[in-house]
């Protein structure tokens, strides 16, 4: 084998340091190998297999010399002695050993595994993989399970391989999923080894669905009882989601076959709701995952997905699978919070999109006694968790309901009723009596503390996604009063205005404390509350810019040097919004008087700089939509200790910008539409600075009239001063226009490259580009019109070769005739003494002949020289055209010189 010396070679470049300690190793295993292979006794032979087994499995130096002798004695064994059970055993048993690392064996990871390269050296080989597939159609137990076990050392090790190989032999899948019928062992070893088997492979999958898989994995499952089975369960469901992920032709077969039943009696809670042990949360969260590729639908590619996704979430929601969810995500507080949080998402997944489904969630209502709509049970859970994950799956449902939902958010807005002042800051209890509306605007007005900003920033994040791109909800909020937190201070005030005095005391409270993970999004929800409630909305831009230190307090923010780049960037997003949607025209309230603001305070340098710190930011450059998580396999939970540990494992280590609730505020749609309007936003600033301001607040001295001065003194100063005036305000407009453009063209540029330019520069600038512009056309033209008469001239030189054959062809007929003439006068002279009367005839009939002959030649000729003629006259103007536009006359008539001289000069001699 070719593959065994080559093994060998590697081995000793790698390990030659060491060939004085393991020389002894390597000269046992040659000698049991040698045993094997040639021992006479029986007994002998499988003494000496037993012994390779224990050696191979304790010492990887033993594994290499059996890697580079040991593959071709066993497959031997394996080929010809069939009827041998001890020595197959023996055999598949020493082959698992050699595929298997060694876990108390110190080699360093840059050098060689042995278990690695036997599982290479064993998977090259293709009879080897056929021959051990035969091994499963064998009656004894352990030759089976054995053969399974081999199987999975090679498929974890060499995955591409092994699959290739598989597809290649003849009922391969076939033999694989006859053992889930076997017995429980190697039932549970052939599952695993088919998990392994499926997670890449598209054909495997397709071969495995058609042998019936969806019936054997749901057979299984009820065996070993639902949810509450052990870690086989798990393995059936992670086969199922192999299967069906990605792949619509699978996820129909299920659905019109199979049906979704026996997916909903996984998710059904048995016996006790209190007792969820680790092996149950990993069984339903895989079962969830389930749900979450069923409501996917097929990949990218297939062009019937929207309509295959469509039908999953029709039909689960008729199997009454929100019913499951609910309670597993709302009402079984004892559940993990991993399988609350999975729950949650399922059900936003679920409506997003779905009207019939939007109903069916705004109807659905909870609890055995006292029943309480599902939304609003939600809502309780946003306001009351103490889990961030919780918060973001649940507030995830909301932002689902209202997605294009319009119908949705006027129903939940018309709901936004305000309360007063002692029940708004009554604790939120279990009143099921209590409607929405009043929920959300109770949280959105608790006390000034740390704990209840938290619970009114959640609340905001609700309102958001109520009043998104919804002109109706954002009116509605926007009218809402409400009452002072202190009687003295007598009347109301908008509830706008207790957001921002929110979002200022949040910004106070994280100074005093310093950073902490509980403030991290305070500040961020409600800027983007503000930024949704601003976008498109005049009106509400009008009341923020009512109060004076509104404006005020975001120009602090955003020059800032405590606040975090996310607080800054949406800081500075919403005083762009102040500017685009301004249509104000009141002194102090106006765009002009923004960008003013923004000019003076922070400068518009800095200011850009916000909009490009935030672009470049992790979360920016990573937002995407909403996508499944990480596919949940058995390596992957081997290492959970808590059930809670399977969704927050992966954030332990995490910055704080990556906080899974910063991630949710920066979600696709909030990106695009923030990009949005940063480029609005530098359009409109240049547009205002460029345009002058209407209103003049000062009368300069010079306009008035001085004692003593006529008035024609007078008018005259006053024209002097309106001229200088006129001067000095289109200079500093050209210098303005120049410097915004600059300042939003680079988003951060100096002030001193701006500064050189003046308007009359860009006049100057701009009449030259427009000549360039001219001249260009004109080249262009000129071109056009030279191609035009190339192609002319092409045109004619073809017309002439044309004529030139036909007289050539003339030419050629004018010989035949001769040579007939010729013919005719010899046959006359032939026949001479016929007698003189006949010879006079036939001299008369060839002269006649001649002669006509002669007149048609002729007529011909004429004909065809006064075509030349036309056609020289035609070319002579051409030569003059193309002299004036520069080009070789000569040059491009050579070729139909040459042409036409050569028949004219046979012609002539022909005559």
């Amino acid at each position: 084998m070719d593959l065994v010396n080559s093994y060998k070679g590697v081995v000793g470049l790698v390990f030659g340091n060491e060939k004085s300690s393991s020389s002894n190793e390597d000269s046992h295993v040659e000698r049991l190998l040698d045993c094997i292979s040639n021992g006479k006794l029986a007994e002998d032979r499988r003494t000496a297999m037993v012994e390779l087994q224990s050696v191979v499995a304790e010492s990887s130096g033993a594994q290499l010399a059996f890697g580079a002798m040991g593959f071709p004695v066993m497959m031997g064994v394996l080929r010809e002695e069939r009827d041998d059970v001890e020595m197959i055993r023996g055999a598949l048993e020493t082959l698992v050993g050699a595929l298997t690392p060694i876990e108390h064996s110190k080699i360093p990871k840059n050098e060689i595994q042995p278990a690695l390269m036997n599982t290479d050296l064993l998977s090259r080989e293709a009879d080897s993989i056929s021959l051990l597939l035969s091994l499963l159609s064998e009656e004894d137990f352990y030759v089976r399970y054995y053969t399974l076990q081999l199987l999975t050392a090679l498929l974890t090790n060499s995955p591409n391989r092994l699959q290739e190989a598989i597809l290649t032999i003849p009922r391969g899948i076939t033999r694989l999923m006859d053992m889930l019928m076997d017995r429980e062992v190697i039932r549970n070893e052939a599952l695993l080894l088919l998990t392994y088997l499926t997670r890449e492979a598209e054909e495997i999958q397709k071969i495995v669905v058609f042998e019936g898989a969806f019936e054997k994995i749901f057979s299984i499952i009820r065996e070993e009882g639902g949810s509450d089975g052990g870690v086989v369960v798990q393995d059936c469901i992670e086969l199922l989601n192999n299967l069906i992920r990605k792949n619509a032709s699978n996820q129909i077969l299920l659905r019109e076959t199979i049906g979704f039943d026996p997916l909903m009696s996984i998710l059904k809670l048995r016996g006790s709701t209190y007792s969820f042990t680790q092996q149950k949360t990993i069984n339903l969260l895989s079962s969830l995952e389930t749900i979450n590729l069923l409501i996917m639908g097929g990949s990218e590619a297939d062009p019937g997905k929207d309509a295959n996704k469509l039908a999953n979430k029709t039909t689960l929601v008729q199997k009454k699978v929100l019913d499951h969810l609910l309670m597993l995500g709302v009402e079984s507080q004892w559940a993990p919070v991993a399988v609350r949080c999975a729950a949650l998402q399922c059900v936003g997944n679920l409506i997003i999109g779905h009207s019939k489904n939007l109903d069916a969630i705004a109807s659905k209502v909870l609890g055995e006694g006292p029943q309480e709509p599902a939304l609003n049970s939600i809502l309780r859970i946003i306001l009351r968790t103490s889990s961030v994950q919780e918060f973001v799956a649940a507030d995830y449902v909301f932002k689902s309901f209202c997605e294009k939902n319009a119908d949705g958010q006027k129903m939940l807005a018309s709901t936004l009723i305000p309360q007063p002042h002692s029940m708004t800051h009554a604790p939120l209890e279990e009143d099921v009596n209590v409607s929405f509306g009043s929920i959300l605007l109770q949280g959105l007005t608790m006390s000034e503390n740390e704990v209840d900003l938290e619970t009114c920033c959640r609340a905001a994040s609700v309102l958001s996604h109520i009043m998104k791109d919804n002109v109706h909800c954002k009116e509605k909020v926007l009218h809402i009063e409400l009452e002072a937190p202190t009687p003295s201070l007598g009347a109301s005030e908008p509830l706008m205005y207790r957001v921002v005095t929110y979002l200022a005391l949040s910004s106070s409270m994280k100074n005093k404390d310093g950073k902490s993970s509980g403030n991290a999004y305070i500040q961020p929800i409600l800027l983007k509350m503000l930024v949704t409630w601003l976008a498109d909305f005049p009106s509400a831009v009008h009341c923020f810019l009512d109060s004076r230190p509104h404006i005020t307090y975001l120009l602090e923010l955003v020059s800032s040097s405590s606040a975090t780049v996310f607080i800054k960037g949406l800081a500075a997003v919403l005083l762009g919004e102040c500017v685009i949607y301004n249509k104000s025209g009141e002194s102090g309230k106006d765009a002009f008087t923004v960008v003013d603001s923004i000019s003076q305070k922070v400068g518009l340098t800095s200011y850009f700089l916000k909009f490009d710190e935030m672009r470049k930011s992790f979360l920016f450059t990573s937002a995407r939509s909403a996508e499944p998580p990480k596919q949940l396999t058995r390596s992957a939970s081997a290492g959970m200790v808590e059930p809670e540990d399977v969704e927050e494992n992966n954030l332990s280590d995490q910055k704080d910008e990556d906080l899974p609730v910063l991630s949710s505020i920066f979600d696709a749609a909030f990106v695009n539409l923030v990009k949005s309007l940063e480029a609005n936003i530098r359009e409109k600033i240049v547009e205002v600075y460029s345009q002058p301001k209407s209103n003049v607040a000062v009368v300069p001295a010079e306009l008035e009239q001085k004692s003593g001065e006529s008035d024609g003194e007078y008018i005259k100063r006053l024209k002097e001063f309106v001229e200088k005036q006129c001067f000095e305000i289109q200079d500093l407009l050209g210098r303005n226009a120049s410097l915004a453009e600059d300042v939003a063209a680079t988003g951060g540029a100096s002030h001193s490259r701006s500064e050189q330019g003046t308007g009359s520069d860009r006049v100057h600038v701009e009449a030259l580009r427009r000549d360039l512009q001219e001249a260009s056309k004109r080249l262009e033209l000129l071109k056009a019109e030279k191609a035009k008469i190339e192609s002319e001239a092409s045109m004619y030189k073809n017309l002439a070769g044309k004529m030139e054959s036909d007289l050539k062809s003339l030419s050629d007929a004018y010989n035949s005739l001769e040579q007939a003439n010729f013919q005719l006068e010899k046959e006359v002279r032939g026949k001479k003494g016929v007698g003189s009367l006949a010879f006079r005839d036939v001299d008369a009939i060839r002269a006649q002949a001649r002669e006509e002959a002669q007149k048609e030649s002729e007529a011909e000729l004429n004909d065809l020289l006064v075509c030349l003629g036309q056609e020289q006259s035609k070319v002579e103007k051409l030569s003059g055209r193309l002299l004036e536009l520069g080009e070789d006359v000569d040059k491009l008539l050579e070729d139909i010189g040459d042409d036409m001289g050569l028949p004219a000069d046979g012609e002539e001699e022909e005559e």
